[in-house]
């Protein structure tokens, strides 16, 4: 549907997304609590977003029948991850408005293209170099060693990487990856990482949380801390003005996340893009007056963009199926929820998944308060009694 003719949708409306994971379950609680009406398509009848969902359509992404019922019952779409295909928003944009668009995935979608629209935008990023053939293989430049491989598409959480010294190690990796598309990316002194969420009106009027400073470990997101001075006043600019840039150059309708490196010299790069609400963007259900799934509802719907305000520090713990599996442990273990929920500033979000494995997302705690100091105290505190590594 072209941008132009894109309705306001007012509640009572039912909006619709593809995926039924957490993000999609969030974005269904932030429509639903402000009058809409939602509607899920998911091939799992258990999924998260499903179980919370007015309408539930058991259907793979790409089922034809199920994506005309979504068309049918909803007045507006998006997606709640980036690896939906491509072409089944551009189905649905025949019919019903759809945020994002079907090209702004794609492109998040392959690393290649998206590190070509970074270069577009004027974002630095990493020196890399994109190997489809013996040939690109072969003609790498030493300069790139070491350097992180990373294969083009359906990469995430750390998976399909992996860290290569030399010409005889990427030869040996990229094998191991039955050699499909991807970029090797130099290795570069990383002192932190970042991300910056903007939400984009089908106006063109652009919005956005405050940076995010981060800590992954094994790939995965582990803490977001979000106060004044957690990025010096320079990079915070930066990382936005970069963050407004690239969703601009998409023409992008929704909510991205975009996320940077922070190098030891304090210089900045971005890393990647995700078509969506973050991970990294969980702290504003509850330290801002406006969550990045409520940006996510304006921005489909056609409502106005007011920029968010936070109102407090906050800090966000990814909570993973590994802390039901406290060391020795046979069988899974409930956490002491009462414990963490009785420190002071304490939100807890879980996610409605039934089996705690190990590296899954099962939810997140966001602590808040009314100091720096004093949200850090109590966020170490629910590390302590979650056994998960302070930061």
């Amino acid at each position: 549907m072209n941008v132009s003719s894109r309705p306001v949708l007012l509640p009572g409306a039912t909006l619709g997304v593809l995926g039924g994971g957490q993000l999609g379950r969030m974005f269904v609680h932030a429509a639903q609590r402000m009058g809409y009406f939602t509607a899920v398509l998911d091939p799992d009848a258990a999924s998260p977003a499903g179980r919370v969902s007015h309408r539930h359509i058991h259907a793979d992404y790409l089922d034809t029948k199920g994506l005309a019922e979504l068309a049918r019952v909803a007045d507006a779409i998006t997606t709640e991850f980036e690896n939906v295909p491509a072409q089944a928003l551009d189905q649905l944009a025949g019919h019903r408005s759809v945020a994002p668009g079907g090209q702004a995935v794609a492109i998040a979608q392959d690393r290649i293209r998206e590190k070509a629209h970074f270069t577009r935008c004027g974002v630095p990023c990493a020196p890399h170099a994109v190997i489809e053939t013996p040939e690109q293989l072969r003609a790498v430049p030493a300069s790139l060693f070491p350097g992180i491989l990373k294969t083009a598409r359906l990469g995430y959480d750390g998976k399909g990487q992996a860290t290569v010294h030399s010409a005889a190690e990427l030869v040996s990796a990229w094998d191991g990856m039955n050699r499909v598309p991807c970029v090797l990316e130099q290795r570069l002194p990383l002192a932190f990482e970042c991300s910056v969420v903007v939400a984009r009106g089908a106006d063109g009027h652009t919005v956005h949380l405050p940076p995010q400073r981060n800590l992954h470990r094994d790939g995965i997101l582990a803490v977001t801390e979000v106060f004044d001075g957690v990025l010096s006043p320079e990079r915070a600019a930066q990382a936005t003005e970069a963050a407004h840039a690239i969703a601009q150059g998409l023409g992008y309708v929704g909510v991205l996340c975009v996320e940077f490196f922070v190098l030891e010299d304090g210089s900045l790069v971005v890393n990647e893009m995700a078509p969506r609400p973050h991970n990294s963007g969980h702290w504003s259900l509850d330290a801002s007056d406006i969550s990045q799934f409520e940006l996510q509802v304006r921005t489909l719907a056609g409502l106005p963009l007011v920029a968010p305000r936070q109102h407090s520090p906050a800090i966000m713990l990814n909570l993973l199926g590994d802390i039901w599996w406290r060391e020795g442990a046979q069988l899974p273990v409930e956490p002491d929820w009462a414990a963490v929920l009785a420190l002071p500033g304490s939100h807890l979000h879980l996610y409605g998944k039934t089996d705690a494995r190990r590296a899954r997302k099962m939810g997140h705690l966001n602590v808040t308060g009314a100091s720096v100091p004093a949200v850090r105290d109590t966020a170490l505190r629910a590390c302590a009694l979650l056994g998960i590594a302070p930061f």
